[in-house]
């Protein structure tokens, strides 16, 4: 097994889920944008963006797809629930939602306040901004009852939620998290497994963020 990855960027996802499973993998770390810095690398995926995850033959872009495909090829059900599991809907339900509904906004935030900056662009990204936050609620709700999202334990649902928090709180977002979704993002990264990948390569730096 092989992944590209970009210290901060999606790519933490199946890392850090390497790192959980103490599956052997071989790690290739490029700078952020990776098409814009290496070139070479739109040879190897041509959308130019990480993760990228090989297996034999298996190719592999979507984060969140990564750690359930890690899950479910290699039977590692200590960090994923079963088909037949009462909680399986739930699981899918924050594996998928944490991407489409959690990281989406973030990214337009972040393109139109550190990648790509403009005044008049400015009021787009402070909209994907709120955007994100209002779509926090459900999961502030959630954690209001439970420490993990579902059967009680850790999986990579909260893999793949939990590094949405963290990119929220690089991007500054976090100082509207409520307390208790904080303090479950802190429970997250306290997780040796969480700082081993987390501390691959130069940390993630965007123009004008301090």
């Amino acid at each position: 097994m092989k992944l590209w990855h970009c210290s901060g960027a999606r790519s933490l996802r199946p890392l850090w889920a390497l790192e959980e499973m103490g599956l052997d993998y071989e790690l290739e770390i490029l700078p952020f944008p990776p098409r814009m810095f290496n070139r070479e690398y739109l040879g190897v995926n041509s959308l130019g963006t990480v993760p990228f995850f090989v297996d034999g033959d298996t190719e592999m872009t979507e984060s969140a797809g990564i750690c359930q495909y890690l899950v479910d090829r290699y039977r590692q059900y200590d960090f994923g629930l079963q088909p037949d599991h009462p909680e399986y809907g739930a699981y899918l339900n924050w594996l998928h939602h944490s991407d489409a509904t959690l990281t989406f906004p973030q990214t337009i935030a972040m393109r139109y306040y550190y990648l790509d900056p403009a005044p008049e662009k400015k009021g787009v990204a402070d909209d994907y901004a709120k955007w994100f936050i209002a779509r926090l609620r459900r999961l502030d709700a959630h954690l209001e009852n439970h420490d993990y999202l579902v059967d009680k334990r850790f999986t990579i649902a909260d893999i793949a939620v939990g590094y949405a928090l963290y990119l929220g709180r690089f991007l500054k977002f976090d100082q509207n998290y409520q307390p208790r979704t904080l303090a479950y993002l802190e429970r997250l990264c306290e997780r040796p497994a969480f700082q081993r990948a987390d501390g691959y390569g130069e940390p993630l730096k965007l123009p004008g963020l301090k």
